[in-house]
């Protein structure tokens, strides 16, 4: 199954906090797989102060088919938009400056952004709100597509039974795994990206513990065929205007009983989303198209995300009632009313209010979540969880490590002993290979000798039925540094570094204070270095490596040294 690469190495919280987060570009070399963005679609008007009221009519340059608010001041604000194409009538007023998520690496700023309205076809924008706004931007994406924008509310659309059928003439998703009642049918991301949406930054992965429910603001009428303009307008306003990785969310779920694969890393990944500020390592994400603050999500959507949700929570092992103890990440935190690092309580299939101060999915649709989570646990069926576990610390390249983990039962832990599980590595722009299989033991336990000679990302597969997937781990490789002192007048130091590596930097610390670095050649996995003699005092030195798309980065012992 492919998926999309990037030229950033392994990443350091995989490695140093142990958890199975990965920039899967560890994997790759430098500067292969995603192709260069085109930002054209994408352009910005600046209005400066709105200052309560309405603003009057905008006139835009070019015609633009989704409209999102950027302003500095108050940290809250109460910003309303409609658009007209000229000549037109206006649409309804739409709320636009609704928080909740940012970018996957935020910046730290004073700019705040509101939600991207998806309009269909507009040439003019009004502006309003309840109390000044200072330093107002707008940004606007130009999509083609079919239809003139918005026209007569859809109906019923088909049934949630009938969802196979409507997406019968569109690319679905791989691969196909039996979790729960059964993988429904999930349009793959080519369908509306068509190539043209590459991601900024390779896929990250961490854990599946909840799913939140969102609602993309979208005004309702929007017709069948436009659901791509849609999807493709929302990521070029979260990847070129926000500076996301990719699309913020995991899947989306039209008001025709459809889901659409968002962003890329597999259906099957529990690949870190930006759709929930503060929980993103945690969660995975669904955004029902539509604005539900007050008009009822259609039946057909409902019935498509509840089989969605049955379908990949049980996929994780997770189930769909109760509570989850989830833990704020300091980059998130701002949306939350958590401070960074908080273990917060929420419901397993939570709406995104219930983390961050949001309105969102809209009190019509929240006020449904809890009969979905009654509709989800009753499609679950039979569930399993499958775990893995691996060396945290990096080792050194040939050495043999024990990956194993244990298949049980979700619902009572009853141990699943006899059962195929595949060991798979995450090789090249993200197909999944199989490396080896072992049949779970009496106690459900299973465990693989691995051999790496660079860096690896495993996950474990059960593919029967129930299907079940682990989180993905880390075996991380740094080379071995060694570092000696050859003369203190002048000061020089010689060393080696296996594998051998391009170059070494040497670093000269006087207690916790960096004095000086030098970075050298270390032709054949030998360096050597003259270092500019600092005052007399004590001293230590290191050398080190950088991390690589092949090695984590590498560290020799400390060296004393006394001038």
């Amino acid at each position: 199954m492919s998926r999309s690469s990037d030229s950033s190495g392994l990443t350091r919280r995989a490695v140093l906090r142990g958890v199975a987060v990965a920039g899967a570009a560890a994997l790759i070399d430098p500067g292969a797989g995603l192709a260069r963005a085109d930002s054209s679609a994408v352009f910005s008007r600046y209005v400066g102060r709105v200052a309560g009221g309405d603003t009057g009519v905008i006139a835009v340059a070019r015609p633009f088919s989704l409209v999102g608010v950027e302003w500095s001041a108050p940290a809250r604000a109460g910003i309303e938009l409609r658009t007209r194409v000229a000549g037109g009538g206006w649409g309804p007023w739409a709320a636009a400056s609704v928080l909740g998520h940012g970018p996957d690496r935020p910046a730290h700023n004073n700019r705040r952004f509101g939600e991207p309205i998806w309009v269909g076809a507009a040439t003019d924008v009004q502006l309003q709100s309840a109390s000044a706004v200072d330093g107002v931007r707008l940004h606007f994406v130009t999509v083609g597509g079919p239809g003139p924008g918005p026209g007569p509310g859809p109906g019923p659309g088909p049934g949630p039974g009938d969802a196979t059928a409507a997406a019968a003439t569109l690319p679905l998703a791989q691969p196909m795994l039996a979790a729960g009642p059964g993988q429904p049918p999930i349009i793959a991301r080519a369908a509306w990206a068509h190539g043209h949406a590459p991601p900024r930054h390779a896929p990250e992965y961490g854990t599946v513990k909840l799913a939140f429910v969102h609602h993309s603001e979208t005004p309702n009428g929007y017709g069948a065929a436009q659901v791509p303009s849609i999807l493709f307008s929302i990521f070029a306003y979260h990847r070129y205007v926000r500076d996301y990785f990719d699309i913020g969310y995991n899947f989306a779920v039209d008001a025709y009983g459809r889901i659409w694969e968002a962003r890329a890393g597999g259906i099957d990944q529990a690949v870190m989303g930006a759709h929930a500020g503060g929980y993103n390592t945690e969660s995975t994400g669904v955004v029902v198209l539509g604005s539900f603050s007050n008009a009822a999500p259609p039946p057909a959507a409902l019935g498509a995300l509840e089989q969605l949700l049955a379908w990949k929570l049980a996929l994780h092992g997770v189930p769909a009632l109760g509570r989850v103890s989830v833990e704020v990440s300091p980059d998130g935190a701002v949306y939350t009313a958590f401070a960074p690092g908080s273990h917060v309580s929420l419901p397993r299939i939570a709406g995104h209010r219930d983390g961050d101060q949001t309105s969102c999915p809209g009190d019509a649709l929240y006020a449904r979540l809890p009969s979905v989570r009654a509709r989800v646990a009753g499609l679950v069926g039979t569930a399993l969880r499958l775990s893995i576990v691996a060396p945290v610390a990096p080792v050194s390249p040939g050495t043999s490590v024990t990956v194993a983990g244990r298949l049980t039962d979700l619902s009572g832990g009853a141990p699943v002993a006899g059962a195929p599980i595949e060991l798979q590595q995450l090789i090249g722009t993200h197909v999944e290979t199989t490396i080896a299989t072992v049949l779970s033991a009496a106690d459900g336990g299973w465990s693989l000798p691995v051999t790496p000679v660079a860096n690896m990302l495993l996950r474990a597969l059960y593919r029967g039925a129930p299907a079940a997937v682990s989180d993905v781990v880390v075996i991380a490789l740094a080379p071995a540094v060694t570092l000696s002192l050859v003369s203190s007048a002048p000061l020089v130091v010689s060393g080696t570094v296996a594998p051998a590596g391009p170059r070494v930097t040497i670093d000269l610390y006087r207690g916790r204070r960096l004095v000086a670095s030098k970075t050298v050649a270390a032709a054949g996995g030998n360096f050597q270095a003259r270092i500019k003699r600092p005052p007399p005092g004590r001293y230590r030195l290191v050398a080190r490596t950088a991390a690589s798309a092949r090695y984590a980065a590498g560290a020799s012992p400390p060296v004393a040294l006394v001038l």
